[in-house]
């Protein structure tokens, strides 16, 4: 069972919201759903490699094209 911030759930009922989707709403907000730390760490190193091999496209695909048109 899914963690569930008890106090989104109390508002989100206080508001008017049905049972079931503010249970859904404070459980979606619950820190399982958070990223960490160490999550962002691995992401920055992912994009890290992206932007390299994107850069490394650009030098094979693009390169080529404007040493032709010089």
């Amino acid at each position: 069972m899914a963690t569930m911030i008890s106090e989104v759930y109390s508002a989100f009922r206080k508001a008017g919201v049905p049972e079931s989707d503010a249970k859904a709403a404070a459980e979606a907000l619950s820190a399982e759903n958070l990223a960490t730390k160490d999550d962002m760490r691995k992401i920055d190193k992912e994009l890290l490699i992206i932007k390299w091999m994107l850069g490394l496209v650009v030098v094979v695909e693009i390169l080529p094209i404007l040493k032709n048109l010089i």
